[in-house]
């Protein structure tokens, strides 16, 4: 039986502790066996979970036994690992345990310094910290989940549990980790490679900035086919000037600047209303559905189409 543990440290996130814990708990083979054994360890006999407190039945040589180590996220990403932790989780790796984080997870798992070297996720709002904080780290904020083989890394809290669903599959094969999915309410479809669902912000300029009447402007004006010139024209500036100041106050160019303003009202437009893409496309300024569809699909990373399921759930008219 494979023995799957889950490390509990204060301040744990609830979800993250549960979702590997019912995931690998519903797993069950075709005669009807489980194949996983989960537990969940801890440094101190009792940990704080902010809404409530936990005993942890097993201590950190637990993770010894253990087959696969699952580290959940705390609410606190960057606050500092006891080094007990940290040895062992290189311990365990040094046996060649597999180890996977979830959502903000990644954190631990990067103060071991195993992920040095490696492409991993977490979730897209602590993506920027922790390339920061862990520069030999290859972060991606554009994906649900990692697989390096045996260190693996997932974003959010659902995508946590893609990631279990995926070990399963390893584990198991498509038939059990299928069954598993059911019984959790979760499609098995979704891949590591998918987009997380980001909403772009729009590229800061600095306080003060003598673009900030010309971005707004942009931004109110965003659905009309605007060119460099026109822009340049109602900031009352010659084209070069224009951009020069684009790249420095916005760190980009004014036709980026415009298209990215564009998709988030397109992402907004998904959400809340039943339009047609061909519609959407053109109210927010693309002359071309298609053009529109590869814009879209470039900078959220999935389509228009794919887009609007993920967040209204049942089918919209139109589509």
């Amino acid at each position: 039986m494979h023995t799957v543990a889950v490390l509990a440290l204060d301040g744990v996130l609830p979800f993250d502790l549960s979702t590997p814990l019912g995931a690998f708990a519903l797993t069950r083979l075709p005669d009807g066996r489980s194949p996983y054994r989960t537990m969940v360890c801890a440094p101190a006999d009792e940990i704080d979970a902010g809404d409530f407190r936990l005993r942890a039945p097993w201590g950190l040589d637990a993770l010894a036994d253990a087959d696969t180590i699952i580290v959940p996220g705390c609410a606190d990403p960057s606050a500092a690992i006891s080094p007990e932790v940290l040895d062992a989780l290189r311990a365990a790796a040094a046996r060649g345990t597999r180890i996977a984080s979830i959502c903000v997870g990644a954190f631990i798992l990067a103060a071991t310094g195993l992920l040095d070297g490696l492409r991993a996720t977490t979730h897209w709002l602590g993506a920027a910290e922790l390339a920061a904080l862990y520069p030999e780290v290859e972060v991606d904020p554009d994906v649900l989940y990692v697989d390096n083989g045996q260190f693996l890394t997932s974003a959010g809290a659902a995508a946590g549990l893609d990631l279990c669903l995926h070990m399963i599959r390893r584990d198991h094969g498509s038939a059990v980790a299928a069954d598993a999915a059911r019984l959790s309410v979760m499609p098995l479809e979704r891949e590591g490679g998918q987009a997380q669902f980001i909403v772009h912000e729009l590229p800061p300029s600095p306080d003060g900035a003598t673009l900030e009447p010309v971005l707004r402007w942009l931004e109110e004006n965003a659905g009309r086919e605007l060119t460099v010139g026109e822009i340049a024209a109602h900031a009352r500036m010659s084209t070069r000037t224009l951009n020069r100041r684009f790249r420095e106050q916005t760190a980009t160019t004014p036709v980026r600047w415009l298209h990215r303003a564009r998709i988030r009202r397109a992402q907004y437009l998904l959400e809340t209303t039943a339009y047609p893409v061909d519609r959407i496309a053109a109210q927010v300024g693309f002359g071309s559905p298609t053009a529109f569809r590869d814009r879209f699909k470039r900078q959220v990373g999935t389509s228009p189409h794919a887009y609007r399921r993920a967040f209204q759930g049942a089918p919209v008219p139109g589509r």
